[in-house]
């Protein structure tokens, strides 16, 4: 009454993973280089515009700082996530939009925190550094 089961070699291992022989838009070594080295550009480039202090207006600098953010996170999705316009099921679509949201709360939010964290200093700091 029971049955049998006879394997081949090649099916063993393999029960339950039909249709995964296509292994999506990965990148290519070229697309992972260009994708370090444009990250490593986009930290370098505000790490020397805040150390030698090359914008004076700390309002310009903190949206060029936000700005060149942006950029960086749009080369991560991109060169890392591969993410693009291709429709997977419309994730790649709704993983934009999240990130697009996700992109806006952190921006505006950094933006919110430094403003107050500058406006709500304790008032004799400023003071003490007029002094030395």
């Amino acid at each position: 009454m029971s049955q049998q089961h006879t394997h081949s070699a090649h099916d063993h291992g393999h029960h339950g993973h039909h249709g995964h022989d296509d292994h999506g838009n990965h990148g290519s070594l070229k697309d992972y280089t260009i994708g370090f080295v444009l990250s490593v550009i986009l930290t370098a480039i505000p790490f020397w515009l805040v150390m030698n202090r090359v914008i004076s207006n700390s309002n310009v600098a903190i949206f060029v700082l936000l700005g060149l953010a942006a950029v960086q996170i749009i080369v991560h999705m991109i060169y890392f996530l591969h993410m693009n316009t291709s429709a997977e099921g419309g994730w790649s679509l709704m993983a934009l939009v999240f990130t697009g949201i996700l992109l806006v709360i952190v921006l505006s939010g950094s933006i919110w925190v430094m403003f107050h964290m500058n406006a709500n200093m304790m008032p004799s700091m400023g003071n003490m550094q007029h002094q030395m």
